[in-house]
């Protein structure tokens, strides 16, 4: 199941949400040597990541219609990261220092030639119109 296998999950004995279709191409984001990688490939093409607390009902709706609201011809334009804040908080960490946003969650962060040149946190994720951004 990938990203999302866990990641529309409710309380242990609940049952979990139906996904029914992904539209971003999620890239995990574990590792924070990963993050060289990205501000590399960002040189090249727009990469986008997405930090996500997995246990926040605010994070868990976001990301939901993040992508649900994301058009599919958007992924040959841009990349995007995803990171699993519960689990791999250094990698938070570690993306706040390499491009000097304030930790927030959920957090989008977009980044352009190795700088960060949009970041927006909660509700206001779903307000970017990357198809304009992108243009």
């Amino acid at each position: 199941m990938g990203v999302f296998g866990n990641m529309f999950k409710k309380s242990s004995g609940q049952k979990k949400e139906e996904v029914k279709q992904n539209n971003i191409n999620w890239i995990p984001l574990k590792t924070v040597d990963q993050i060289k990688a990205v501000t590399k490939r960002s040189h090249n093409k727009p990469v986008g990541i997405f930090k996500h607390s997995t246990r926040c009902a605010i994070s868990k709706t976001v990301i939901k219609n993040f992508d649900q609201g994301f058009p599919k011809e958007l992924n040959e334009k841009i990349d995007i990261f995803y990171i699993d804040l519960l689990n791999y908080r250094d990698v938070s960490n570690e993306v706040g220092y390499e491009y000097q946003v304030l930790h927030q969650s959920p957090q989008f962060l977009l980044i352009n030639k190795g700088e960060a040149v949009l970041h927006a946190s909660h509700y206001d994720i779903t307000q970017i119109d990357l198809e304009k951004i992108l243009k």
